[in-house]
């Protein structure tokens, strides 16, 4: 099966006060982060290897949902989405809520190695539903954690 595929990668993410973009399945991190306590890396796997920390691809969430159903009917709705999305081969084509401009260059591996939370840029999304951007991740804003963590603050850290 094809990975998640992400729509609007050129689209401007909704500010912090957004309540998200409306995505093709309701996914709730709140249940799988939250409730579940399923770790961010289980399903974003390549945050730790890559430059991006990617979407789930539909065969990971499979992994889980062949067998798990939701006592929700409303969210079993979703859960029967997931799966036609499995039976016909397509990813789920995800609609970008995180983003910094192109000409900037975000390292999810580096973050990752150094043992900073996902929470740190994502803000807390295990008690969200609904994912939306809370952080501005602006330069600024990035440039005050790197100095408050000592992280790098050369140009080219970001910048190539």
């Amino acid at each position: 099966m094809a990975s998640g595929a992400v729509r609007g990668a050129d689209t401007p993410a909704p500010g912090p006060a957004s309540e998200g973009p409306k995505q093709p399945i309701l996914f709730s991190h709140r249940i799988h982060a939250g409730d579940f306590k399923i770790d961010c890396q289980y399903c974003h796997a390549d945050a730790r290897r890559s430059a991006y920390a990617g979407v789930p691809s539909v065969k990971r969430c499979m992994g889980c949902h062949q067998i798990v159903a939701s006592k929700d009917a409303e969210l079993q709705k979703e859960v029967d989405k997931l799966r036609g999305y499995w039976k016909e081969g397509r990813p789920v084509e995800w609609i970008r809520i995180h983003k910094v401009p192109g000409f900037v260059q975000f390292p999810h591996k580096r973050h990752v190695q150094v043992g900073l939370a996902c929470q740190t840029c994502h803000g807390p999304v295990q008690t969200m539903a609904v994912v939306a951007q809370v952080a501005p991740l602006t330069m600024g804003w990035c440039i005050s954690c790197h100095a408050e963590r000592q992280g790098p603050l050369d140009c080219v850290t970001c910048h190539h």
